[in-house]
């Protein structure tokens, strides 16, 4: 039962990676939002610019994990196979 719910918290694909990452990025934007309201000029501005950042560097660890996880399955897999 455990490893069923375990399952719903694993990203399986490329579009579920980019549904996350969307909402990543949706959550940065309104925080970042709030940074430039709170602290008018450049500091808010490269306070917005990091929380943009974060996201960009997030996403692509999410797709790289993504390509890594398929290519240790098809090596496994090629491995059964010989």
């Amino acid at each position: 039962m455990l490893k069923k719910i375990g399952r719903l918290f694993v990203i399986k694909n490329r579009f579920e990676a980019y549904l996350i990452i969307f909402a990543l990025a949706l959550g940065a934007m309104t925080r970042g939002a709030h940074y430039t309201i709170e602290f008018p000029g450049t500091g808010g501005y490269l306070l917005w610019a990091a929380t943009a950042g974060a996201v960009f560097m997030g996403g692509a660890k999410i797709l790289d994990a993504l390509k890594y996880e398929r290519e240790r399955e098809d090596a496994k897999r090629l491995e059964t196979h010989k």
